[in-house]
């Protein structure tokens, strides 16, 4: 028995309330209802002042962030130190509100005092630029607020998602697979983590870790702290945290690994995790994947890639040999919003597996929001397979960038950033004062800037102890002045060095020979 009227009923039975007039849809007025002292005729919002609010604000963020702060002659940053920034942006929260001139002011000292992290001279972090089409779905699902769980409130994110992340699996080489969008390259891992344990031994789900052997894994010394990180959160342990000693250019040694593996089986701990870095954060290495894979066939391992940051070198047909063996995954960990600019944050977990193994480990089947009996086909609510319940639709904004550059213009993007990084090489050898750490392997440049008076030293500890002191003084220089952001820091016994990442298409050659420019200028006197 139909519980709509027949007025309502298309000839083939199904709803057709879209017919409804616009009249029948207003609800009629009724006399003023008042409890607990509160009117509740009527929305509590002044809508007309919100709207305005809405436009002059948008109009602002186009003025001041769209078009100001992508532009060269501004300014990266307007540096004040704490406790000043708190009094210019006057942060106390009063019990009445202010008015929307107000508030615009209060937006326009954010931007003002904010790192432009799209101005083409933002080398600072693995992240950068601007993507105009990423921006705007961004501003979209700002405001239509939805959260990924269930096909009934997010029906096209949901697709969306499944689109990505199918043709994010057909990057890898995999013939299928199963993926999540998530909050970044650090939970892609702990998903990793906690998946690998739950495949080799399922009852810790329901029994947790009393009954379970010492779990121990494998990784890089060079890898990305999450790994200590999500063995802490996880139960596993630091402790059971290996790291696999690298070669000189940050790339995990195959033979070490083989060796602390029957190291760790003699000791009667239970292996059960391979961790390889595709792009490292410092150096940009690319562990050897093919040979590691050996590895973990041979010891039945499961074998985790955090290709987070060097994920993106799958889309260019030169550079993906970089990633050559990442098919024999079985997860991997891959950022967009890094080298593909679709805009923090957008990470993807991947999958080889496709029987469902992702929402066994994570599913709690809330009746709430999974009930089995609804009107559609109730696979398409994902929601079980995330940690998370609320989740941001972050496949959305590499969607529409995807769709509006195409393949070919994403992979345009990576070559075009390797080759800027190439030409910055080539331009640190030419140049007085200026060493490369080695050769990059990727996008990240790293060296040191040798100011004149130590240019003549012997390379001794007094050498290295003074030069230790000239990348922070310079950062100081340059963030006061406003005029780049760049990246330092020591590393594996290397004193302080300069780490340029080129990741953004607005950055050109010009920009390349600023910064060295920039950083003679700043340091000369040092």
């Amino acid at each position: 028995m139909s519980l709509l009227p027949d007025r309502e009923r298309a000839p083939d039975g199904n709803d057709s309330r879209g017919d409804i007039s616009p009249q029948e849809m207003v609800p009629s007025r009724k006399n003023v209802v008042l409890v607990d002292g509160v009117i509740l005729n009527g929305p509590a919002t002044d809508v007309k002042a919100g709207e305005k609010f809405v436009e002059d604000a948008c109009r602002l963020i186009m003025e001041e962030v769209v078009l100001k702060a992508t532009d060269i002659n501004e300014k990266v940053c307007e540096w004040r130190p704490p406790e000043e920034l708190k009094r210019l942006l006057d942060l106390e929260l009063r019990d009445a509100g202010e008015p929307h001139h107000r508030l615009l002011q209060r937006c326009q000292d954010v931007i003002r005092y904010s790192v432009k992290t799209n101005h083409p001279r933002f080398f600072n972090q693995l992240y950068a630029g601007l993507d105009y089409y990423s921006l705007v779905a961004r501003f979209m699902t700002e405001a239509l607020n939805p959260s990924v769980y269930t096909y009934e409130v997010s029906p096209v994110f949901l697709l969306v998602e499944e689109a990505v992340l199918k043709k994010m699996i057909e990057f890898i080489g995999w013939k299928e697979g199963d993926g999540i969008f998530n909050p970044g390259g650090s939970v892609s891992n702990m998903y990793a983590m906690n998946l690998a344990r739950y495949k080799y031994c399922p009852d810790i789900k329901e029994k947790g870790l009393s009954g379970l052997p010492r779990l121990i894994l494998f990784t890089s010394a060079e890898c990305h702290y999450s790994m200590k990180k999500s063995a802490s959160f996880l139960g596993i342990g630091t402790e059971n945290v290996c790291f696999v000693e690298t070669d000189g250019r940050g790339k995990m040694k195959p033979e070490e690994l083989e060796k602390r593996v029957q190291e760790a089986k003699k000791e009667g701990a239970a292996p059960f995790l391979v961790c390889a870095t595709s792009g490292t954060t410092v150096l940009g290495a690319f562990d050897p994947l093919d040979e590691i894979a050996d590895i973990c066939e041979r010891h039945g391992l499961w074998l985790h890639v955090d290709a987070s940051w060097g994920g993106s070198a799958l889309m260019s047909r030169k550079h993906r040999r970089l990633l050559q063996g990442i098919h024999r995954a079985d997860s991997v960990a891959w950022n967009p919003h890094k080298m593909l600019m679709a805009g923090i944050q957008c990470c993807a977990f991947l999958v080889k597996d496709k029987s469902d193994l992702l929402k066994r480990c994570y599913s709690a089947n809330a009746s709430y929001l999974f009930q089995q009996d609804k009107f559609y086909d109730v696979s398409y609510d994902t929601g079980d397979k995330s940690i998370q319940c609320s989740r941001r639709p972050d496949a959305f904004k590499f969607w529409l960038a995807w769709k509006a550059l195409g393949t070919l213009g994403l992979e345009e993007r990576v070559n075009r950033a390797l080759a800027l990084s190439r030409y910055l090489v080539e331009e640190i050898k030419k140049r007085e004062g200026f060493k490369l750490l080695m050769e990059p392997e990727y996008a990240n440049i790293c060296f040191w800037y040798i100011p004149p008076s130590l240019r003549q030293m012997e390379e001794g500890p007094e050498f290295w102890a003074k030069l230790h002191l000239v990348a922070p003084a310079i950062k100081e220089r340059m963030m006061k002045k406003g005029s780049l952001m760049l990246g330092y820091q020591p590393h594996q016994g290397k004193v302080n060095f300069f780490r340029q990442v080129v990741i953004s298409p607005q950055v050109s050659r010009e920009d390349m020979d600023f910064l060295l420019d920039e950083i003679d200028l700043l340091g000369r006197d040092m």
